[in-house]
C-alpha cells in the first residue's frame, strides 16, 4: 500500500513538473516575440520585405518590419510614416501576386 501511494505521488509530481515546464516555455517564446522598444530611425522602404504584428498578449502593441537582410525592426504603428509604409507594402504585395 505504501509503495502504491509513493508511486502515485511520484507520478503526480512528475506530471506537475512537466506541465509547469511547458508553461514556462510558452511564456519565454511570447516574451521573445514582443517589442520592448521602437526603432528610432526610419527604415528605407525599399529594404522592407514584410510587416507583421506582435502578439496581442504583448504589453505594447507594435509592428515588425523585416528587411531583405533578415533584420527585424519594431516600429510604432501610430506613426504616420509606419502607416504609409504598411499601405505601400500591402499594395505592393497585392499588385504583384506571387512575387516580392
Amino acid at each position: 500500500m505504501k509503495t502504491l501511494t509513493a508511486l502515485l505521488l511520484l507520478g503526480l509530481l512528475c506530471s506537475l513538473h512537466t506541465t509547469s515546464t511547458a508553461v514556462m516555455g510558452i511564456s519565454l517564446k511570447t516574451t521573445r516575440d514582443c517589442c520592448v522598444k521602437f526603432s528610432q530611425r526610419r527604415i528605407p522602404l525599399g529594404a522592407v520585405v514584410s510587416v507583421s504584428r506582435t502578439s496581442s498578449s504583448c504589453p505594447q502593441q507594435a509592428l515588425v518590419f523585416t528587411t531583405k537582410k533578415g533584420n527585424r525592426f519594431c516600429v510604432d504603428p501610430s506613426q504616420a510614416w509606419v502607416q504609409s509604409y504598411v499601405t505601400k507594402i500591402e499594395s505592393r504585395s497585392l499588385s504583384l501576386p506571387g512575387q516580392r
